[in-house]
């Protein structure tokens, strides 16, 4: 969803923004586990999901969770495999079918006009994020168009700054090819997702907040592609050895 700098002023972040009630856990909608179960099931079939450094988010606080976006199926990714609920922003089209708009309110959705600052949406991010949500946001505004990352709007330092919350960067891959822009469905594709550590940029300015979550995005998105290569690698190599073949290790290993 794009995330233009418009003018806002919400209050400041809380000193026990990471602390104290603010970092009570918030509870899951009775709707939203449901359908967490289902789509974990969902993904890990259709698309043979996995997951790196799930350890990285926190178990409560406020925490901005900011992924690359390759389809429509990334909230779906994102939010499936986390213990905590996440928000997350939908574009404000989605809302205007009554039962469509109901069941993604229930998944913690809200709207977000596309193609303009808005304001509203802005202060309910980080309104959210302040109360102790964790919440999806996905900077580079859009889908992409080729699968490869996008530039990040410079929308995102002004919530990073408001919110005062720590920044997990998370990258997918495989995405886009399982649904392109161009079909009205999605294929079977294998699709990995990896969190990294968060970041503390709420004390930088906007440019360097945006300069540096998009190399830290970067970096990721190389060295995912990079491991799925060595693994695959890897795994062509041992099934095509006869007799003894040599064991191989990963630089790393899907989280369970």
């Amino acid at each position: 969803m794009r995330t233009d700098a418009p003018t806002v002023s919400p209050e400041p972040a809380p000193a026990d923004a990471a602390g104290g009630a603010a970092a009570a856990a918030v509870r899951a909608p009775w709707l939203y586990k449901t359908g967490r179960v289902i789509c974990r099931v969902f993904t890990s079939v259709a698309f043979d999901l996995k997951v790196y450094g799930k350890h990285h988010i926190p178990r409560a606080g406020g925490v901005l969770i900011a992924a690359n976006h390759q389809s429509y199926l990334d909230p779906i990714l994102v939010g499936s495999q986390l213990p905590r609920a996440l928000s997350f922003m939908a574009k404000s089209e989605l809302f205007e079918n009554r039962y469509f708009g109901w069941l993604i309110r229930n998944l913690n959705a809200f709207p977000v006009r596309q193609g303009e600052g808005d304001v509203g949406a802005v202060k309910e991010t980080i309104r959210r994020l302040q109360e102790g949500h964790a919440l999806t946001i996905f900077p580079e505004g859009a889908r992409c168009g080729d699968g490869d990352l996008q530039p990040i709007q410079p929308g995102i330092a002004l919530i990073v700054r408001r919110a005062g919350v720590p920044v997990v960067p998370c990258v997918i891959d495989g995405s886009f090819r399982a649904w392109p822009k161009h079909r009205k469905l999605p294929l079977s594709h294998p699709i990995r997702l990896a969190f990294g550590p968060p970041m503390h940029l709420a004390d930088l300015k906007g440019p360097e907040i945006v300069k540096r979550l998009d190399a830290a995005l970067r970096t990721m998105f190389l060295d995912l592609r990079a491991r799925e290569a060595e693994l695959a690698a890897a795994a062509a190599a041992q099934g095509g050895a006869t007799r003894h073949p040599a064991p191989t290790r990963s630089r790393s290993h899907p989280d369970g």
